[in-house]
Parts: structure tokens; C-alpha cells; sequence
């Protein structure tokens, strides 16, 4: 699929997609939780429709609402099938690997598309400590599975992503019988697992952590309990429709809160440091074009805001430095160079030095033929700068987005945006 963006001004109101971070840890604790549960505002992304197949496969009955809502039912982690197939989503892969392993069924873990590429060895690693066989192909999917889980005392290292820990602690959730302890080394985007203990805590199960080093489980007389559970407003997308509003029109945003413990909620910061029109209220978030001033940003702990605010930084007039490039090669794509090689494109000179990625900003930003590297926010990165190039962009691979927006150019295009997709 080709996305073709014209340059074009902004304006109205749009509501924010919902979270499939929040979607899936949602399904995963539903899954848990022995009764009915009910999603409401659910996300339908590729990812989240990944994760509801998932928890089918692993024993759970999901029954799509009238109102738009999604019930599921389930008697806690009873496979039906010998395979879980998690598409392109890390988080599932990662998240769903723990919990499957609950149960005493021999599984294999699969995926598609980059997600074969990504590393998977830290199971091999932990899995065998917790009494589940584990083998893996060269370190990546598929995964070969054997539990039951058994929890104990361990430690880990979190440096590579916060998603193998997210599995963890769902598992052990569910299956303590005497007290336990993960201990974590060199935890990144810690944000993630706060989410992660949310929804754990929406459906009953409490744990304490010691500063995100120690986290400390009790058993309970009842782990998960079912649960509504309400997805918000998600931070991540939402990210590119204020930075379309900071560089090509004023918009207002709606769904998103403020309060969240989204990682990603950090783009309020960058946008405050950017110089541009921005009001937050508790019910919407005004966002508008100003003359672009270089910032400085931390992105260790929200890697998924690199290219939301390189895009951002392609116009502000001066270098942008955002750090924590080390946290990109492991995603979709190689973020950073397919960062550099697409707004290098478009005109925009982007330097990767060490962790850094430095964006000269103010120049001339053309409209080009550009390529999403089938990842879905270096298309959605492309899209918002072409708002404001000089010509016309061109996107291959656009379908890349449904990922994890699929509504994004639609919501562009209802902001007043000239985009035809092909």
C-alpha cells in the first residue's frame, strides 16, 4: 500500500486511539482472572487482534459486544491448540511466553515478519530456572515450550526490554504459593512495567517493589480477580497527531490522561521544550504551530517516541539532540537507521553518534518517495512530516501502520489533511 501526503493545514478535533499497551496487558490478565471479564473502549489494532487470539488458544472465550465493548471468559491458562501464533507483537511474544508456560502442555511460541528476528534467548536463559523447558531457534522464535511454571526466587537482567518482566509478573501473579522475589538488573522503560502493575492491581493481584529492583509476591486466596477494565487514550499514537498539530495546524486531541503512566505521556515535555502552542487540560490537549526552537531529550525510557519527535525536531530551527538510540535496534525496524535514511530523504540531515541522534532542523524539508521499512512508526513519522513538506510525500509500505493505528491516516485526513492511500 502507497500513501501519498500533500502538504496541507490542520485543524478540528480528533480523539486519540486507544492504548494496545493497555489492550494487551488487559487481555493477558483476563485471561488470568477465572470468570467473565469485560474490555471496554478496547483497541483493534493487529497487535491487539493478536494478543485476543492468543488467550483464545490458551483456553479463553472473547465474545465481541453490541456496544462495542469485548467479553472474555475464561478458567485460567487451558490451551486448545498445540501453537500461539503472536503476528509482529513483541509485548505478546514476550508477555504471553511466561503465561502460556503455566500451563503443563508442550507449545511452541511463532510470530512473522521482524518479530523471527528479535531476540528471544533471555527465555532460555530463565525459563529452565522456573522448571519450563525452552528451546529457541539460534535465540529467536519459534520458541519450543514445557511447563508448568513454577515461581522461585531469581534474577534477571532488564536491560534489553521491560517486556520479558511484564511476562513474569503476570505469570508469577498467578502461580505463587509461598512468597517470591524477582530481582531485576538494569531495568529500562520503567513506565512500562508501572503500566503493567496497574492492570495487574485493576484485576486484584498486588505485588510491592523495591525501587523496580526487587519486585515481592504473597500469595493470595485469590490471584486474579475478573474485572471491567476501561483501555484509555493511547500516548504513543497520539504523539504524532500533536506533533501534525505543532508543525501544520492547530488541533485539539481528546481520550488521553494526562495523569497515565504511559511512558510515552513525555511528549508533552518535548513539545513544551519545542516553543509550540500547547494547552493541557484534564479533557483535551491544544496543540499549534509557533516558531520551532532545538531541543534536548531523554528517550531511554520511551524508545517509541523516537520518531514522533525527530519528526517534530526536522522543523525546529537549530540541532535537536535525542538520546538512547541504543534502545532502537531491536524494534520494527532499525529504528535509528531507518530514522536517518528517510529524513535524510526528505532533505533533513540526521547524525547517529554513540547513543545520539542529532537532527539539523529548519531547513527545507522536500517532499520524497520514502519506504516505512514495515514499520509502523516510521510510516506515521513520514506522514506527519509531509504535512509541512515542500511537495509531495510518498509512502511504500504504508499498511505498516495498522499495527498499532489503523485509523491514523483517516484521522489525519478528518483533520482537514490531503492523504490518499493506494
Amino acid at each position: 500500500m502507497i500513501a501519498r501526503i500533500t502538504p496541507s493545514t490542520i485543524s478540528g478535533k480528533v480523539q486519540a486511539p486507544g492504548s494496545k499497551s493497555l489492550m494487551q496487558r488487559a487481555c493477558a490478565a483476563a485471561l488470568l482472572a477465572k470468570g467473565r471479564s469485560t474490555i471496554i473502549n478496547p483497541s483493534l489494532n493487529n497487535d491487539d487482534e493478536a494478543a485476543l487470539d492468543i488467550i483464545q488458544k490458551l483456553g479463553a472465550v472473547v465474545e465481541f459486544l453490541e456496544d462495542g465493548n469485548i467479553a472474555i471468559t475464561s478458567e485460567g491458562v487451558q490451551p486448545k491448540e498445540g501453537a500461539i501464533h503472536c503476528g509482529e507483537s513483541g509485548l505478546s511474544s514476550r508477555m504471553f511466553t511466561p503465561i502460556a508456560a503455566l500451563s503443563p502442555s508442550a507449545l511452541t511460541i511463532t510470530g512473522e515478519g521482524s518479530l523471527v528476528t528479535r531476540p528471544m534467548d533471555f527465555f532460555e536463559q530463565v525459563l529452565p530456572q522456573l522448571n519450563v523447558e525452552c528451546t529457541s531457534s539460534g535465540g529467536k522464535l519459534p520458541l519450543h515450550i514445557k511447563g508448568p511454571l513454577q515461581p522461585t526466587n531469581i534474577e534477571i537482567d532488564g536491560s534489553l526490554s521491560s517486556q520479558f518482566l511484564t511476562g513474569l509478573l503476570m505469570a508469577f501473579g498467578a502461580a505463587v504459593t509461598e512468597p517470591v522475589t524477582i530481582t531485576v538488573k538494569e531495568l529500562t522503560s520503567k513506565p512500562y512495567i508501572d503500566l503493567t502493575l496497574q492492570v495487574m492491581e485493576s484485576f486484584g493481584r498486588k505485588i510491592t517493589h523495591d525501587d523496580y529492583e526487587k519486585f515481592h509476591f504473597q500469595p493470595q486466596e485469590v490471584n486474579y480477580t475478573p474485572q471491567q477494565f476501561s483501555i484509555e487514550g493511547d500516548w504513543s499514537g497520539a504523539a504524532f497527531l500533536l506533533v501534525a498539530g505543532a508543525i501544520a495546524g492547530d488541533i485539539e486531541v481528546t481520550g488521553l490522561d494526562v495523569f497515565s503512566s504511559q511512558a510515552d505521556k513525555a511528549i508533552l515535555q518535548v513539545l513544551m521544550d519545542s516553543g509550540c502552542r500547547l494547552s493541557v487540560r484534564e479533557d483535551v490537549i491544544e496543540v499549534g504551530p509557533a516558531p520551532l526552537k532545538p531541543f534536548h531529550f531523554n528517550a531511554i525510557q520511551c524508545p517509541d517516541l523516537f520518531p514522533p519527535v525527530a519528526a517534530l525536531a526536522a522543523f525546529c530551527n537549530g540541532k535537536s539532540v535525542i538520546e538512547g538510540t541504543h534502545r532502537l535496534t531491536h524494534k520494527e525496524s532499525n529504528r535509528a537507521v531507518a530514522i536517518q535514511q528517510e529524513l535524510g530523504k526528505m532533505g533533513v540531515e540526521v547524525e547517529l553518534q554513540g547513543d545520539l541522534m542529532i537532527i539539523n532542523g529548519g531547513g527545507v524539508v522536500r517532499g520524497a518517495q520514502v519506504y516505512s521499512h514495515h514499520d509502523h512508526r516510521i510510516a506515521m513519522a513520514c506522514a506527519v512530516a509531509g504535512l509541512r513538506a515542500d511537495g509531495i510525500t510518498e509512502i511504500s509500505a504504508a499498511e505498516s501502520v495498522n499495527k498499532s493505528y489503523k485509523a491514523v491516516y483517516d484521522h489525519l485526513k478528518s483533520l482537514g489533511a490531503t492523504v490518499e492511500v493506494v
